[in-house]
């Protein structure tokens, strides 16, 4: 008979515990196993079976959630693999013969059989891996002690031979497995699969062989799946791993159920084998793993002679403390004693340096730290830039001393126990932030110092979320793509990061719920994605986590090889974390780069060393910088919402900087504009009691931190540091019954405390409850207010040097770059056309004039090997005179055909001539180089050349073009390999039309909210989608000339009539209504239009467009029309300050007043004559009268050039006489 799932444990007849699953897979083993660990588990308690084994293909990660959830159900947990066993050697890889190993099932007996798994799985991975990890027959005889061994399934050796018909070839294998593992300890394993034609064989063929050798047998199900229903979601699983669907014929397919089977089933299937199944509790019954959990496993310092941890922890801390504290330069520390610094240092100092060492003695962390301060500092030696600390770690002064962190924790008032809490032992945590580029080195060492077996990288798992459970399913169903991403579109989004369960969303969900009940393919997908959701579809490795181990790290946990190499763990970071191993967050952090490639610039280009420890944290620029939201670039501020408070807060000193890094998330935010209103004066501040002051003080009255309401417990309470945090704890994860205990602490402590009244207690315990969901970690704000800090100081004090690093450190992210290539410009920085006679692989700063070069690493298609070859050349023999010297000298297997084709498009290669025409002769420039190169390997031209005979290859004779690109696609060209216009805009032709008829973007507002506007403009990004009516829309991107930016929504309706505009690169004028607000109603500082009408802006007619100065342009709805140049002016000044313009990082005078009238613009017409000295001085003229009036730049030339500069201008009398003066036989006019 069959068992169904609501079948239990007292309905049936034979007791659960009667049989035990030896064999199961669980998801772990990937896109095989389809259950979860706890859905096992939970069968196997309701069939009321008292033990199972866990035994996932080749690898042991799902152990540790095994072992505990067994235990908390008081179900003995049987640690497994099932291994590959190679068919020859594991170390032996070649072709078919090696790819396709035995199968083979292993069962840790007692904690050494467990360690040996742990050795077997990673060697298999490490050594053995060869499409599976695999060991074999000498790897085995090695670690076999304390494991039973099961002799597989149909994919064993042993089933193999059988199905062959090789039974004395299978006697041999079982006659040596049996030898091997001792009387008792090795199994042939019946499978209960009869319904399968080639199982019954095999059965037959072992029963036969256990009664030839004596070894016994035993039933197993090999479980992939839990209940039998679950079957044809297995089938689909098996789908998505392979790339088929269900209906191909030649797909992997499961020819029999696969599911935990009842004690019942098992029994009435082999009655006439009664001794096969009672073996299975018997190997159950001799099988006890105990696995010691929550221990501290922290590697031995390896301290200088005679010194313990604890003698030498406490001398560098006396030491730091000195440096930090006492004034005494770095260098001398080693010079200071202990005696010393009692003397000296303050007693605020001492006490507190005193009580965290007692704590950490008490912890026993004296390792910990050694080991953290001596990774830091041996790094920061090596001029990698670290974070100043992350996470709570900031509130130690041990940690300061050390030179870990760079907080001062006394100074901010970030407390200790939030970091180790005396009154309860657990693992300290430093999260540490190093540069991304150099994070390796740091492993390195650590891996070098520590042993190359003892550390390691942590394992990740990616499971198959809602929708793409939905999406893999259909996909494997075989259904129509555009209806399964209907069904997909109608699953909800997670919420915040989390995930929604399908099960949820199908009751509350009104879209998908009607979906699911009233189409009935929509319901089969959906309750089979639901099978598949949560289950493990890859792995990877932490960002940031690494693991270093007192011993060798296989001790403790299974090791694997990463996907993109190294070696991480098999346990993934909780279980790594639960066996008390040290774990270390090390994150790569690109800000902490761009710090350092800043830093760099500045020493190169203006002779200044600065260390980023050292800057002031009250500079005025940084905090003017603040002021006027002039934070594209800065670590944690760049956001539109972030601008917008930072221009209304006015930050005046870093504690406003920690403020709104802590209340800038959901929830606080809602507190922001109370915070702004206190700090300016517009609302009082109040306390409700005097005790508050002390704490509050810092954030004008408003709870902001956790350590904040630690802080009044402690003061207002009575309560201890460690009491204070238990309360943290407490609150923050709704631990219950702790809360209560703590609340009724609370309200006695304060009353006693503090002579409250009972009724304030009360009621500052309701508030303080709800306000922990929205508190944050001071000492996690401080840090990342800090570095916020260093990046706006390096930004405003020197710019140039800032925006290079910047725009380097976004090389491969073509979006980032041109926006930050547009706020360069609108600094006065011009940011130069790359070229291969002057860039470099980054972006650099001319020390001349100030200007940076666009970097050659920033072009698309043009790889690093290319980059380092045009550079070695161009250092080795100066710069290119011509593409014939550059098609000689620079190694054409680098710079191929499609780099050359790349250089030219974007203008890179402009020193050389015209791009038509060197585009025209690509072929003939790339096969010249191919031949010269060859000439030069093969010594023609060196014997030549030494003897003064010049080179023998005819010159490069280019033909010309039959037509010239227009300057349209040109621009184009460079649109699609740098991201950007850098030579013109595409736009400047329809600049007459775009002016007389549609708003600039930037003059839109947040408060135009619901008003209707008409803009033109460029679309940039089109994502078109189905909704869930079936209807089509579309996202577009559309940028004006200036180079601002925003969002177009286009429903269905207006989609229709419009279908045709829809393509990246059109120009369009677009009517619509300002939106602000996102899916939840919710106002943002994003700004969207809702498309009413669109249309295609003919070029013909723009280009033949004459501006009407009588024409009243359109304004944003309600608002009275101005012209186009004054609403862009008058926007730009009210919504975006201009920043100072510098040359040179030398700050100019403050922006004068600028003059409204409606010119259009200044315009500078060179003379022939002109150098480039002349350039130079118009630049330094135009960056000293910063303004709203663009300028515009006339080259000669047949015809003459016509360019608009970056910069904008304050017109007066005295710059037009300076720039007449400057250009001598030119000319300066300004124009109407």
């Amino acid at each position: 008979m069959n068992q169904d799932k609501g079948a239990t444990a007292s309905q049936t007849a034979v007791p659960g515990d009667s049989f035990v699953h030896l064999h199961n897979h669980c998801h772990y083993s990937l896109l095989d196993g389809l259950q979860k660990v706890p859905q096992m588990l939970d069968r196997a308690k309701e069939l009321g079976m008292t033990a199972i084994a866990m035994t996932d293909h080749g690898t042991l990660s799902g152990t540790i959630e095994f072992y505990n959830e067994a235990k908390k159900r008081k179900i003995k947990p049987i640690i497994g693999l099932e291994a590959y066993v190679a068919t020859r050697g594991m170390h032996d890889k070649a072709g078919k013969i090696d790819a396709n190993p035995y199968h083979l099932i292993l069962l840790a007996k007692n904690n050494q059989g467990y360690q040996n798994l742990m050795r077997l799985s990673t060697l298999a991975h490490l050594e053995g891996f060869y499409y599976k990890p695999r060991i074999d027959r000498q790897l085995l005889e090695k670690y076999k002690d304390g494991l039973i061994c099961l002799s597989g399934c149909a994919s064993s050796e042993v089933s193999r031979h059988i199905l062959n018909g090789a039974m004395d070839e299978a006697r041999k294998v079982v006659e040596w497995y049996r030898d091997l593992f001792g009387e008792g300890n090795y199994y042939l394993e019946l499978q209960d699969h009869e319904e399968w034609e080639p199982q019954i064989r095999i059965n037959k063929g072992l029963i036969e062989l256990s009664q030839q050798t004596g070894v016994p047998l035993v039933v197993t199900a090999d479980s992939h799946y839990t209940c039998r229903e679950d079957r044809e979601a297995h089938e689909i699983l098996l789908c998505v791993q392979t790339g088929k669907t269900i209906g191909d014929t030649d797909r992997m397919e499961m020819d029999m159920a696969l599911y935990v089977t009842s004690a019942e089933e098992v029994m009435s299937r082999w009655s006439h084998l009664p001794e096969a199944v009672s073996n299975a509790v018997k190997i159950a019954d001799s099988c006890d793993v105990e696995l010691e959990l929550d221990r501290i496993l922290i590697p031995t310092f390896p301290t200088p002679d005679g010194k313990t941890e604890q003698s030498y922890l406490y001398e560098l801390c006396w030491q730091g403390a000195m440096w930090r504290y006492g004034d005494i330069p770095k260098e001398d520390m080693s010079l200071q004693t202990q005696e010393k610094a009692r003397k000296s240092l303050p007693k605020e100092v001492i006490d507190r340096l005193d009580y965290e060492l007692e704590v950490i003695d008490k912890m026993g962390y004296q390792g910990y730290f050694l080991i953290v301060a001596d990774f830091i500092n041996w790094g920061k030696n090596q001029g990698i830039i670290f974070g100043p600390g992350r996470g709570s770690a900031a509130g130690s002064i041990v940690a300061y001393v050390l030179n870990i962190t760079d907080l001062d924790p006394l100074e901010y008032d970030l407390l200790f126990e939030r970091f180790l809490n005396p009154d309860r032992i657990s693992m300290p945590d430093i999260d540490i932030d190093i540069q991304d580029t150099r994070r390796g080195e740091v492993i390195d060492y650590v891996t070098e110092k520590y042993g190359q077996d003892r550390v390691a990288q942590i394992i990740t798992f990616g499971t198959m979320a809602a929708r793409n459970a939905v999406r893999d399913t259909g996909r494997a169903l075989g259904m129509p793509y555009a209806e399964v991403d209907l069904i997909a579109k109608k699953v909800p989004p997670p919420v915040q990061g989390r995930h929604i369960p399908l099960a949820k969303s199908v009751v509350d969900d009104p879209d998908l719920r009607s979906e699911y009940q009233n189409n009935p393919r929509a319901k089969n997908l959906i309750d089979l994605a639901q099978k598949l959701e949560g289950t493990i579809r890859s792995n990877g490795v932490h960002a940031a986590g690494v693991v270093i181990a007192p011993d060798e790290i296989v001790n403790h946990v299974p090791l694997q090889r990463a996907q993109k190499g190294g070696i991480c763990t098999q346990y993934s970071m909780f279980p790594v974390e639960q066996l008390g191993l040290l774990k270390m967050d090390f994150l790569g952090l690109s800000n902490l780069t761009i710090i350092k490639n800043t830093l760099r610039i500045i020493r190169r280009v203006y002779k200044k060393n600065i260390d980023i420890a050292d800057i002031p944290l009250d500079d005025d620029k940084t905090y003017e910088l603040f002021s006027r939201g002039d934070t594209t670039g800065v670590f944690q501020l760049e956001s539109a919402g972030m601008k917008r408070y930072l221009k209304e807060l006015k930050p005046t000193k870093f504690d406003d900087i920690i403020a709104m890094c802590a209340l800038y998330r959901p929830g606080p935010m809602q507190f922001i504009d109370d915070f702004i209103d206190r700090k300016h004066g517009r609302k009082k501040v109040v306390y409700e009691h005097p005790g508050l002051e002390s704490a509050l003080g810092n954030t004008y009255g408003v709870l902001v931190y956790q350590e904040q309401f630690m802080q009044i417990s402690k003061e207002m309470c009575g309560f201890t540091g460690g009491q204070a945090d238990t309360l943290r704890k407490a609150i923050g994860k709704k631990q219950r019954e702790t809360m209560a205990k703590m609340k009724t602490a609370f309200i006695d402590g304060m009353v006693e405390h503090s002579k409250v009244e009972r009724k304030f207690a009360e009621e500052f315990w309701s508030r303080l409850e709800a306000f922990a969901d929205y508190c944050f970690n001071k000492s996690h704000s401080a840090c990342y207010a800090l570095i916020a800090v260093q990046t706006a100081y390096l930004k405003s004090n020197y710019p140039a040097a800032f925006m290079a690093a910047l725009m380097t450190s976004n090389y491969d992210n073509i979006d980032k770059i041109s926006m930050e290539v547009t706020e360069t410009q609108r600094m006065g920085i011009n940011v130069l056309p790359p070229t291969v006679n002057e860039s470099y692989l980054e972006f650099g700063v001319v020390p001349e004039t100030g200007d940076i070069t666009f970097g050659l690493s920033a072009i698309k298609n043009v790889g690093m090997g290319a980059i380092e070859a045009i550079v070695e050349a161009r250092e080795a023999g100066g710069k290119f005179s011509s593409v014939e010297d550059f098609a000689k000298r620079v190694s054409a297997s680098q710079v191929n055909r499609k780099v050359w084709e790349a250089l030219i498009k974007c203008g890179a290669m402009d020193d050389f001539g015209d791009r038509s025409q060197l585009l025209y002769n690509l072929d003939m420039i790339t096969n010249y180089a191919s031949k010269a190169q060859k000439n030069a390997l093969s010594g023609q031209i060196d014997i030549f050349g030494s003897m003064g005979v010049e080179d023998s290859l005819p010159a490069l004779k280019m033909e010309l073009p039959p037509t010239q690109v227009s300057s349209r696609e040109q621009l184009g060209w460079e649109r699609e390999l740098l991201g950007l216009y850098l030579s013109s805009h595409p736009l400047e032709e329809y600049s007459a039309y775009l002016d007389d008829n549609c708003v600039p973007i930037k003059s839109i507002l947040p408060q135009h909210e619901g008003r209707t506007v008409k803009i033109g403009g460029m679309t940039t990004t089109v994502r078109k989608i189905t909704t869930k009516t079936g209807g089509n829309m579309a996202f577009v991107g559309v940028e004006d000339r200036f180079g601002d930016s925003l969002e177009l929504i286009v429903f269905p309706k207006a989609y229709e009539k419009t279908v045709y505009l829809w393509e990246p690169d059109t120009v369009i004028e677009v009517s619509g209504k300002v939106n602000t607000k996102d899916r939840d109603g919710v106002s943002t500082e994003e700004i969207k239009i809702m498309v009413d009408e669109a249309s295609r802006i003919d070029y013909d007619m723009a280009k033949a467009y004459k501006h009407d100065p009588n024409k009243k342009t359109p304004a944003v709805g309600g608002f009275a029309p101005v012209s186009n140049r004054e609403r862009y002016a008058k926007a730009a000044k009210a919504n975006v300050e201009p920043a100072p313009q510098v040359k040179n990082d030398v700050p100019k005078p403050a922006p004068k007043e600028p003059v409204t009238s409606s010119e259009e613009g200044i315009v500078i017409t060179l003379s022939k004559m002109s150098t480039t000295e002349v350039l130079a001085d118009i630049k330094k003229i135009l960056t000293d009268f910063p303004g709203q009036t663009p300028v515009y730049l006339v080259m000669p030339g047949n015809p003459p050039k016509k360019i608009k500069l970056p910069h904008s201008i304050d017109v007066s009398d005295e710059l037009i006489g300076k720039l007449k003066a400057a250009v001598k036989d030119g000319n300066v006019k300004l124009s109407r």
